[in-house]
Formats: C-alpha cells, sequence, structure tokens
C-alpha cells in the first residue's frame, strides 16, 4: 500500500513540476504514472551503474557530478516516453533536482503515515 502510495504521490509531484517549469511537459496524469514509473526504474537500474562508471569525476567534483547523473536519467525518461517532454539539460536538472526533494518529502510523510516497515504490524 505504501509503495502504491509513493508512486501516485510522485506522479502528482510530476504534474505539479510542470506548473513550475514550461520546459517540463506532462501529457496527462496516465502519462505521469508511466513516467514516475519509469523514473523509479532508471534510478534503481541504470543510475547506479552511471555512478560507478562516472566515480573519478564525482570524487574530483565532490559529489556535485551526481546532479548531472540526476538530469541525465530525468532526460532519458523524457526520451523514452511520448506523454512526457523534458525540453534541455537546465530544465531536467531542475526537474530532476524539485522531483528529488519531493520525494524526500513523500517518503518522511509515508513513514509517518505507514511507519518504518509500510503498515506492517511488528514482529
Amino acid at each position: 500500500m505504501k509503495m502504491i502510495a509513493r508512486w501516485l504521490l510522485l506522479s502528482a509531484a510530476l504534474m505539479l513540476l510542470t506548473q513550475w517549469d514550461s520546459g517540463i511537459e506532462v501529457r496527462n496524469y496516465g502519462s505521469a504514472m508511466l513516467a514516475a514509473a519509469v523514473i523509479g526504474l532508471l534510478n534503481a537500474f541504470v543510475r547506479p551503474l552511471l555512478i560507478l562508471l562516472t566515480l573519478p569525476v564525482t570524487v574530483l567534483t565532490l559529489g556535485l557530478f551526481l546532479f548531472v547523473i540526476n538530469a541525465l536519467t530525468f532526460q532519458m525518461a523524457s526520451s523514452l516516453l511520448e506523454g512526457f517532454q523534458v525540453h534541455g539539460f537546465w530544465h531536467a536538472l531542475f526537474g530532476s533536482v524539485l522531483y528529488s526533494l519531493w520525494s524526500i518529502v513523500i517518503d518522511a510523510a509515508l513513514e509517518r503515515l505507514f511507519g518504518p516497515r509500510g503498515g506492517l504490524p511488528p514482529v
């Protein structure tokens, strides 16, 4: 239940993001749900590989290159989907930073609502 609530809230965050940045377009809420799922999958599987491959650059920039990796995964999701478009790197950077911040807020709220184990009874 917690994972479904997180997915729906992150989809709503993507819709809200289009109101703040004109360079990010989401066709409808269904497209936002699909985009949130694709972003999650890219963050789970592609992002760790990118971090590993760019580790020397990330160390040299004291971790600031992670913002570039986040923007690239955000833009990669845009290139995979038709209903979700990001126009340019700077829009991807701004969008990925805001999306990450909203993700932190949503995770904290859901943690408070469902508890640390997703609503399961204690063992």
